[in-house]
C-alpha cells in the first residue's frame, strides 16, 4: 500500500469579504427538490460546476456556463478557486458536507466565502425508507474506497448503510459478507433514492443475485453472524488467531499493554518499526477512524502479510514501507507516536526514532533480547520515562495434566518527548 504524504494545506489565506461560492445539494428529484434560495443560487451563477448527472438535473435553471468536473477529478479544485470573486455554484449530491464535495472544497476555500444549501443525504433517505434511527446506524462511504472498510463494522445486530461506487459494488459487498461469515445478513439495495426510478429490494447477502442494478445506489445491512463469523471485537489485544502471522508478532497480552502505553488520540500518526504482521498498526487504526499508521518492515514476505492483514481487518489504508530502519525513516511524515517492536537494537534505530518523534509524542519500545533490554535501560537512565516488565504464562499440557509455561518476558520503555 502506498500513499502520498501531502498534508492538508487548509483554506487559502486569500479571502473575500462576501460569499461568492454557492454549494447546492441536489437530489434525484432535480429542481423540484430545491428551496427558493438554492434555486436562485443556481440561476444567478456565472459558472456552475458539477458532475454530468447533476448538471443535467439542474439544466433548466442554469443560465451561466455549465462546467463538468474534469476527469480525473481535481481534488485541488483549481478551476473553482481560479474564479474566486465571481458568482460560482457547485452542484453536489444530497448533503455536500457528508462524504461530499463540500469537504474537498473547504480545504482550499474559506467557509466565510461559501453559502451552502444541503439536501437530504443518501444516508438520510435510506434511513427514512427503512424506518431506521440514523443516529444508531453506522454510515460508511465506499465510494472510490475499498469495500474492506466495512469489516470493522460487522457485529451481530449492527445496522449499516454503505454508499457505493457503482452497480458492481453491491455484489462484491454481498460476497465479502458471505465469505466473512455474515451471509445470512439482511441485505437491502436502495437505488436512485428520491427520484422517479427509486427502488428498494431485499435479499440475503449469500443469496444476492439482483440484476439491473442502478449505478446510483446505497446498501443497507442488518448484520447477522454465523458460528464462524470473523467478528473484530472493540477491545485492544485481539486474538492472535485472527492475524495471519509466522509466529513473529507482538502477542495479544503484550499488544494490549503496548497499545495502552501508546495512548492513541484523535487524528494521530503512528510509526510501527519492525511491523511484522502489522498487528500494532492495525489495532491502532481500529481504535478510531481518524488514526493513521505506517508500518516499517524490512522483510518483504512479512510486509506483504501485513498488507493482507490490514485488508482483512478493514483498515486497508495502513501504509507499509519496505525498508530497514533507520534509513527507511527518510521522507516519512512526522509521527505522533512510535512503537519499536523489532529491530530496535540495530545501530541508530532508537536514536533516529527519538529524533523523528514530534514534541509531546510518545515512544514505546519492547525488548525481548538482553541486547535490546540494555539499550532501553540506558535510554531510561539518560532520558527518563517508565520501565515495566511483562511476564505472561499460559497453561499447557504436562503429561496427562497441565502446568504453566512462561513466555519470554518483555521489558517495555515508555517515554514522552519534551
Amino acid at each position: 500500500m502506498t500513499s502520498e504524504y501531502a498534508g492538508n494545506q487548509g483554506a487559502s489565506s486569500e479571502k473575500t469579504s462576501q460569499p461568492w461560492l454557492s454549494v447546492v445539494g441536489i437530489g434525484e428529484d432535480g429542481l423540484a427538490g430545491l428551496g427558493t434560495n438554492a434555486l436562485q443560487a443556481v440561476e444567478n451563477a456565472d459558472f456552475v460546476f458539477g458532475g454530468k448527472r447533476h448538471l443535467s438535473l439542474a439544466a433548466a435553471a442554469i443560465k451561466g456556463q455549465a462546467r463538468p468536473w474534469p476527469a480525473p477529478f481535481d481534488v485541488a479544485m483549481t478551476d473553482v478557486v481560479a474564479l474566486r470573486g465571481r458568482k460560482v455554484c457547485v452542484l453536489a449530491s444530497g448533503d455536500p458536507f457528508f462524504y461530499g464535495v463540500g469537504v474537498t472544497l473547504l480545504r482550499h476555500i474559506s467557509a466565510n466565502e461559501v453559502m451552502s444549501f444541503p439536501s437530504p443525504s443518501a444516508f438520510s433517505l435510506a434511513a427514512s425508507r427503512l424506518g431506521w434511527a440514523l443516529q444508531e446506524v453506522d454510515c460508511i462511504s465506499l465510494h472510490g474506497r475499498s469495500i474492506d472498510l466495512v469489516r470493522r463494522h460487522l457485529h451481530p445486530g449492527a445496522r449499516l448503510i454503505a454508499l457505493t461506487s457503482d452497480e458492481k459494488a453491491p455484489s462484491l459487498l454481498a460476497r465479502l459478507l458471505a465469505e466473512a461469515g455474515f451471509g445470512t445478513s439482511n441485505f437491502i439495495l436502495l437505488e436512485a433514492l428520491g427520484g422517479p426510478d427509486e427502488k428498494v429490494r431485499h435479499t440475503r447477502a449469500d443469496q444476492f443475485c439482483l440484476t439491473d442494478v442502478d449505478p446510483l445506489n446505497v446498501v443497507a445491512i442488518e448484520v447477522v453472524a454465523d458460528e464462524k463469523a470473523r467478528i473484530l471485537p472493540f477491545s485492544q489485544g485481539l486474538d492472535d488467531a485472527l492475524f495471519e502471522h509466522d509466529g513473529q508478532m507482538t502477542k495479544r497480552e503484550i499488544r494490549a499493554v503496548s497499545l495502552s502505553s501508546l495512548a492513541p488520540r484523535h487524528g494521530e500518526l503512528l510509526w510501527d518499526i519492525g511491523a511484522g504482521s502489522g498487528s500494532i498498526g492495525i489495532e491502532w487504526m481500529l481504535a478510531h477512524p481518524s488514526l493513521r499508521a505506517i508500518g516499517i518492515e524490512q522483510d518483504v514476505e512479512r510486509a506483504q502479510r501485513a498488507v493482507r492483514n490490514a485488508e482483512a481487518f478493514g483498515v486497508p489504508s495502513l501504509e507499509i514501507v519496505i525498508g530497514t530502519a533507520p534509513d527507511a525513516f527518510e521522507g516519512l511524515p512526522t509521527p505522533d507516536a512510535i512503537f519499536i517492536g523489532g529491530g530496535g537494537s540495530r545501530p541508530g534505530v532508537l536514536e533516529g526514532a527519538i529524533t523523528a518523534l514530534k514534541s509531546g509524542g510518545r515512544l514505546v519500545a519492547n525488548a525481548v533480547t538482553l541486547e535490546m533490554e540494555a539499550i532501553l535501560l540506558a535510554a531510561q537512565a539518560r532520558l527518563g520515562g517508565s520501565l515495566i516488565r511483562l511476564d505472561v504464562s499460559r497453561a499447557s499440557p504436562v503429561g496427562s495434566m497441565q502446568g504453566w509455561r512462561p513466555a519470554m518476558p518483555v521489558t517495555q520503555w515508555t517515554w514522552v518527548k519534551p
